[in-house]
Parts: structure tokens; C-alpha cells; sequence
């Protein structure tokens, strides 16, 4: 398939080069940064293009993979050229893309993506969403080419996974950082805490979390969770965060059989 990718960011880089890999053809990469432009297409072996008069219309179809914000806006620029276009946001409604054509669909990839690291894209779940029937086909079809796992997720139900995707991703990894700090203020390596931290991923690989929880709040373990907030000494967000995590799991706890 000839595809044209709109973006040169995380998801587009790592998304066009699995697409690269499986035999599709990146026609061209927009960005409006030129130099951002000219290194993706560099890799992906297509045409770097920074405005839309350059957008090649001879494409079977536009991947939109840029903030969502602007997706809207960039829809509206592609629609006069009357191809399928989908986007790769977890939180814009399809609708969002049938204001400007009936071709429209959304073509997820649900995991995080850094430049500096590499990512088996056979392992990430493709979420797809299409206008009409045909379209539905050839994502799941396309899809089908990158990864293992392909799922048909509405709009409303996309939404939900985005928020959880938060909560089991983004939200960890703000709380890795808080670790590392309050290591790095004592002297302490956060090298300790990676073997921990993969430990605990790996166990909701085969159980539900709450089987897994272990620590001082689900045992209610008052007398080590008053010393490690005395140990906080006094930071305000690290005592509420601790607080508020802490009566949660509690909460969470309650019925649940005690893993030490």
C-alpha cells in the first residue's frame, strides 16, 4: 500500500517504519518542521514535504499521527484530495475526521513510543475504526501486516482504553521519576529499583493487579506508612500522592487475600 504519513513525531516514526518493514510504500512525510521531515523520510525512503502544495495525491491513504489539537485542521487541508484518511489518536473521535470526508477511519496503535527506543510492533494492539465497511477491512487488513493483534474499537470505547492507558502507563512512569528523585536526594542509584519495577510489570502479565498488590497499605501497615511519611519530610505532593495511593489501595485491599 502507498501511504503518506502526516507527522515525524514518536508514533509516526516508529509506526512508519513498521509499516516500511512489512513492504508498504511511504509516499511522503509532512511535517512542518523541514529538518524533522527530512530524517523521517530519510529512513522510510520517501519525499520530505513541509507544505501542503507538495502533498502528492497519487497516496491510498493519509495517516494523520500528529498532536491532537491539530487534527482537525489538517483533515480539512487533505479532504480536497478525496483518499481515506485516518489519525492515530487514542482521544479524537472519529467524527472528528467525517466532518471532512466519508473515508474516514482511526488506526491506533495502543503503546508508548520514544524515538530512542525500539518497540516489537507485532506485540502492540492496533485499534481500528472506520466510516464504512470497506475501509474497516483494509485497516484490519493493513493492520494485520504490522502486528498480531487487531481489535475493532469504537470512538466511545477508544476513549475509555486512553484513560486507562494513562493510568497503567503515564501515571507509573510519573511515579518511577518521583522514586528516582527522592533516591538521587539520598545518595541512592535508581539502578536498585529496576528489577522491582520489571517484577511487578511482569506479575500482571498473568494476574489481575489486585491479586498482585503487595506493601505497608494493602497489609494497613499504619506504623510504616506514619515513618515513611515522616521520611517525606514535609513535601507536600510526595505526602499526598503517598496518602491518597496509600487509602486506595487500602480501600482496594478490603476482601482481597494479602500478598507479603
Amino acid at each position: 500500500m502507498r501511504i503518506t504519513l502526516i507527522g515525524s513525531g514518536n508514533v509516526a516514526t516508529h509506526l512508519g517504519a513498521a509499516l516500511k518493514n512489512a513492504g508498504h510504500q511511504i509516499v511522503q512525510v509532512y511535517s512542518r518542521n523541514a529538518d524533522s521531515a527530512a530524517l523521517l523520510a530519510y529512513h522510510l525512503k520517501g519525499e520530505a514535504i513541509s507544505s501542503w502544495a507538495d502533498i502528492n495525491p497519487d497516496t491510498d491513504l493519509f495517516v494523520i499521527s500528529i498532536k491532537d489539537d491539530a487534527i482537525e485542521e489538517v483533515a480539512s487541508s487533505l479532504a480536497a484530495h478525496q483518499m481515506p484518511i485516518v489519525h492515530t489518536s487514542g482521544a479524537t473521535s472519529l467524527a472528528t475526521l467525517q466532518k471532512y470526508t466519508t473515508k474516514a477511519g482511526v488506526f491506533y496503535p495502543l503503546q508508548t513510543f520514544s524515538k530512542s527506543k525500539e518497540v516489537n510492533f507485532k506485540t502492540v494492539p492496533m485499534c481500528i475504526e472506520a466510516s464504512n465497511e470497506d475501509l474497516e477491512n483494509l485497516l484490519k487488513q493493513l493492520a494485520s501486516t504490522i502486528s498480531n493483534s487487531v481489535y475493532t474499537v469504537s470512538s466511545e470505547q477508544r476513549k475509555i482504553l486512553h484513560l486507562a492507558a494513562v493510568f497503567a502507563c503515564n501515571f507509573p512512569n510519573y511515579l518511577y521519576h518521583a522514586s528516582q528523585q527522592l533516591l538521587a536526594q539520598h545518595q541512592l542509584d535508581f539502578n536498585l529499583l529496576r528489577p522491582l519495577i520489571l517484577e511487578t510489570a511482569d506479575k500482571v502479565q498473568q494476574h489481575l493487579p489486585a491479586a498482585v498488590q503487595t506493601g505497608p497499605a494493602v497489609r494497613n501497615d499504619q506504623k510504616t506508612m506514619t515513618a515513611h511519611l515522616t521520611l517525606l519530610n514535609g513535601n507536600e505532593e510526595q505526602t499526598t500522592i503517598y496518602n491518597l495511593l496509600s487509602q486506595a489501595i487500602i480501600k482496594m485491599g478490603e476482601g482481597q487475600p494479602t500478598v507479603k
